[in-house]
């Protein structure tokens, strides 16, 4: 049995999710503040033993943070499982409690929790007119969380993720619009306590690495303590008795060592002396508290460990947090291990942000051997190491909207060679894709060196800041990521970077032209109609996609780089390449020439020289502010990442006016009432429109304007 769908609806930052799992290792990624912890807690909620409680007392804080109101309003969380086991016992179970209807033995069931208002609210909105807001409004209000009420159900068919069906049994509030019923049997039927389906599985809960010390230091959490009490229910009698025998002995011949003796005489007549007899103990023993029973005992033993090849064995404390953090991870396996020894019909294993300070290999290592029969496991990730090793079929990716969070399944509707194709290319470097707010496929090395540098330099934030991801490719088959950008897989903005490598020279034949420029001619008209047919290609592939934007280099990268307005850095490193005097001052011309047939042909030349990578990290030592990124690249990062807030912008305005003065082209007074301009926008006393007019008329030569022209 395991877990194949997990609905979320109104909770916590969750407003309408859903997630589809498979047998075995599930992987969830998602950047910081996504869900996942509230994720796991939802499913803890339904099957962990220890949160029985908890979900009795859900409050106003549990309801999704972009209701208008949470009155009236009901959290549904919704398991569904898949190859429910034949067994009869657990038939019984499923049957009476959390199967679905229909005769026979099942396979598939349901198990929700659903908190909602309680009858007498429920009743109220019914018999509200339809429309009347006055009335809700006047209903609402005097809802508070004691009206609401927690109940358990199954033999569900409903689809919780309907926003229609949701209407329908909870109602329409934006309309002030109710269904006159108060049940409704699609919900499911409400399950008994005693038939709590977390009493008879497996559950194993492992929270995220975050201080493992202080875990090992404290009884309730230890793990190590947890599995030896398992063992010392265990422990054979007549096997304990010899121990407890010699612990009885030990205690007495520490209790009657002439120094403990002397002590306790000294301490009682010492308070006789300070009280009095009246007010003194009537009596005082020192014994010693080593406890003969064997529960107790276990709790005295303490793990110490060797790192590292060192032959020293250290208590916990002493280790690295690496290596604390794996034995805890290793203890929690093994405490799994023991549970589901115990045969449950169903066992999972949910393991939070496992990586944290565990080597890459490690990691890789661990979870590539982490699959244990009849068992599913769902963990979640921040590393790329980690997602390396896990399957795309099984991964689900969290990503924020506004107040709201979403579940993405990178493999929906994808066939199986399309599947197989994107789990290669999931490498550790590709794979923080799917970590992105954005993403930019670039197609060599060039763009991934340079594009980067180009964006600190000249906006003073870098891609990483704004939430983009930047992923070379290595090649022109985009299709084979940027499939993963759509409606239903990953609703994430996805730019490709691309060459259309029109020719930069006339390349019409001649028969005057010597064979090499016959054949340099023939290179561009190949490049050129294979660029035409990319474009083509690609045009066809993003159509109609709102998540994926396709934008084209009109030449090639270092081409048009140069022709942007960057010729001057691009002489700037001639000395980097060129060592002749006469071939340096011949390429400088080129460069400054403004003709392409000419630049085009001498910047082409300088990067096959030193390779393309080579050649974009010597530009990047002469980029700077004054640097221009060209236009299409603009487009490529603004569609990827399209509102750019005012905080953002009060950054990149700020960096850009400290390089103006540093420059020392401008006065201390001109460069203090722009200071001033910026502190009205701090202060929100003036638009982004006001300063883009200010900073055109302060600095009208200054690129930065061309930038802020386009919002």
């Amino acid at each position: 049995m395991h877990i194949s769908k997990l609905s979320l609806v109104n909770y916590r930052n969750f407003a309408n999710a859903k997630l589809i799992f498979k047998k075995g290792i599930n992987t969830i990624t998602g950047e910081n503040g996504s869900g996942k912890t509230n994720l796991f807690r939802s499913i803890r909620l339904l099957l962990d033993e220890n949160m029985v409680r908890a979900a009795y007392r859900l409050d106003q804080n549990d309801f999704h943070r972009g209701l208008p109101r949470w009155q009236g309003h009901w959290i549904i969380i919704s398991l569904e499982f898949e190859e429910i086991s034949q067994d009869e016992s657990i038939q019984a179970l499923f049957l009476h409690g959390a199967g679905n209807l229909g005769a026979g033995p099942i396979g598939k069931a349901t198990y929700n929790l659903i908190f909602r208002p309680n009858n007498a609210v429920r009743l109220r909105l019914s018999q509200l007119e339809d429309g009347d807001r006055v009335g809700l409004e006047t209903i609402l209000s005097t809802i508070t969380i004691d009206d609401y009420e927690t109940l358990f159900t199954g033999k569900s068919e409903a689809d919780f993720n309907d926003e229609v069906f949701y209407k329908e049994i909870v109602g329409d509030f934006e309309n002030a619009v109710f269904s006159e019923e108060i049940d409704f049997p699609a919900i499911g039927v409400r399950i008994p306590t005693v038939l709590s389906l977390s009493k008879e599985l497996s559950f194993t809960y492992v929270q995220a690495l975050r201080d493992v010390v202080a875990d090992f230091q404290n009884n309730r959490t230890n793990p190590l303590l947890t599995l030896l009490k398992s063992k010392a229910g265990a422990i054979d009698p007549d096997l304990f008795q010899p121990i407890a025998e010699m612990v009885k002995s030990l205690n007495s011949s520490i209790e009657q060592l002439p120094d403990v003796e002397t002590l306790k005489t000294d301490i009682s007549s010492t308070i006789k002396d300070t009280a009095g007899e009246t007010y003194s103990p009537s009596s005082l023993s020192i014994k010693s508290d080593l406890s003969d029973e064997a529960d107790k005992l276990f709790q005295s033993l303490k793990l110490f460990v060797g790192e590292g090849g060192e032959t020293h064995e250290g208590a916990i404390h002493e280790l690295s947090l690496g290596g604390a953090n794996l034995i805890y991870l290793t203890l929690k396996l093994l405490e799994f291990k023991y549970q589901k020894a115990k045969q449950s019909f169903a066992n999972f294993l949910l393991i939070e942000e496992p990586e944290a300070h565990i080597h890459t290999h490690i990691q890789k290592t661990l979870f590539d051997k982490l699959n244990y029969s009849d068992t599913q496991i769902i963990y979640s990730t921040h590393s790329t190491y980690i997602s390396e090793v896990s399957n795309v079929r099984n991964i689900n990716i969290l990503g924020k909207h506004a107040l709201r969070c979403e579940a993405y399944q990178p493999a929906s509707g994808l066939t199986d060679p399309q599947i197989g194709t994107v789990q290669r290319y999931l490498d550790a470097v590709r794979s923080n894709l799917i970590f992105a707010k954005s993403v930019l496929l670039v197609e060599g090395d060039a763009e991934e060196i340079l594009i980067p540098i180009l964006v600190k330099k000249v906006l003073g934030i870098s891609l990483d800041e704004m939430g983009i991801s930047l992923i070379n490719i290595r090649s022109t088959g985009f299709k084979n990521v940027a499939i993963l950008f759509h409606d239903i897989r990953i609703k994430k903005r996805c730019s490709i970077i691309t060459d259309l490598d029109t020719s930069i020279i006339d390349t019409a034949p001649n028969a005057q032209d010597p064979e090499k420029l016959r054949n340099l001619k023939l290179h561009y008209q190949a490049a050129q109609a294979d660029g035409l047919e990319r474009k083509v290609d690609l045009e066809a592939f993003a159509a109609g996609n709102p998540w994926l934007g396709v934008f084209y280099a009109p030449n090639t990268f270092e081409v048009n780089f140069t022709g942007a307005g960057n010729a001057d850095k691009v002489v700037g490193i001639l000395g980097d390449v060129y060592s002749d005097p006469a071939t340096i001052a011949e390429s400088k011309a080129e460069l400054e020439s403004g003709v392409i047939a000419r630049y085009g042909r001498r910047v082409l030349t300088m990067a096959h020289n030193q390779g393309k990578g080579w050649f974009a990290l010597l530009l990047g030592k002469v980029v700077d502010h004054q640097s221009a990124i060209p236009d299409y690249i603009l487009d490529a990062i603004f569609f990827a990442h399209p509102v750019v807030t005012a905080d953002v912008w009060l950054n990149i305005l700020n960096y850009r006016l400290r390089c103006l003065k540093e420059s020392n082209q401008y006065s201390e007074e001109v460069i203090r009432g722009f200071a001033n301009t910026l502190e009205g926008f701090k202060l929100k006393r003036l638009q982004l429109a006001d300063v883009r007019s200010e900073m055109a008329k302060t600095f009208p030569t200054d690129r930065l304007n061309s930038i802020l022209g386009r919002f």
